[in-house]
């Protein structure tokens, strides 16, 4: 809808707050939107559904001044707490990056007729007496900002390793949202046989009647982004293939690069 430029200045009178959940909202389309919709308060909520979807909120104060900027999962919900942990299950310390997961009155049985799934993802909270008292694994990437607050970073399994460098995929999804000539961006990891061991696949949606390459999309990336994490190869598609929930198909993706459908851009 941002990109798209279809709300207006002081559209939906009636609207007084807009809640998002599910998918990181990317802070330009947010920034467009706030603009244009002062009147509403714009809150973000994260959770997954084995905790019964929001876990927490948190309601940017005012207009982000940066596109660049992060916004916070926040504030957990009363009864819940959210815990970023490292390997051993301790706390990491403020900054550092560790595993998000949740505890509290929100947290699901587990799955059904499925023991051993249960088992794997909701474990005995490890310094508590009670052994009701569980924790889930979301299979997310978090850090406590200096403000005390939650930043989710990205889902542990899209943290791969090329050329000896540990590359975090949502970071170059992020980058690549601030652009404003693309439409749709996604970021998969392709396997090779090659020292590389992995590289990174860029697929992307122009806005319409705009010109764009990858060495053009490579260029700007370069400026906020270290080589190591530049994509080796891209596929421009009219629409970025979905799966049954909407969400982008990377499976699909990563077959598409494997097909070698992709190309590489010029060196900028």
């Amino acid at each position: 809808m941002a990109k798209f430029d279809v709300v207006q200045f002081n559209d939906f009178p009636a609207l007084r707050r807009l809640l998002w959940c599910g998918e990181v909202f990317p802070t330009p389309a947010l920034r467009h939107l706030m603009a244009r919709l002062p009147h509403v308060a714009f809150t973000n909520l994260y959770g997954p559904t084995e905790t019964t979807i929001a876990s927490s909120y948190y309601t940017v104060p005012a207009c982000p001044e940066d596109d660049s900027t992060p916004i916070p999962i926040g504030t957990p919900c009363e009864g819940e707490e959210l815990l970023v942990l490292d390997q051993a299950l301790r706390p990491v310390p403020p900054g550092a990056v560790g595993d998000l997961y949740i505890r509290g009155v929100g947290l699901s049985p587990g799955y059904w007729r499925d023991l051993e799934k249960t088992r794997a993802a909701f474990i005995p909270h490890p310094t508590s007496p009670d052994p009701a008292d569980r924790l889930y694994r979301t299979g997310d990437l978090a850090k406590i900002g200096a403000d005390g607050l939650v930043y989710f970073l990205g889902r542990a399994d899209s943290q791969i390793k090329s050329r000896g460098y540990r590359i975090e995929l949502g970071e170059i999804e992020t980058a690549l949202n601030s652009m404003s000539f693309l439409q749709e961006c996604a970021v998969v990891a392709i396997p090779t046989d090659g020292f590389e061991v992995t590289v990174i696949g860029c697929a992307y949606v122009p806005r319409p009647a705009v010109a764009v390459t990858p060495a053009r999309i490579r260029k700007e990336l370069a400026n906020v982004l270290p080589a190591p994490m530049l994509p080796s190869r891209w596929i421009a598609f009219e629409r970025l293939p979905r799966n049954a929930n909407g969400k982008f198909d990377r499976r699909q993706l990563q077959e598409a690069f494997a097909n070698n459908e992709a190309v590489a851009a010029e060196q900028p």
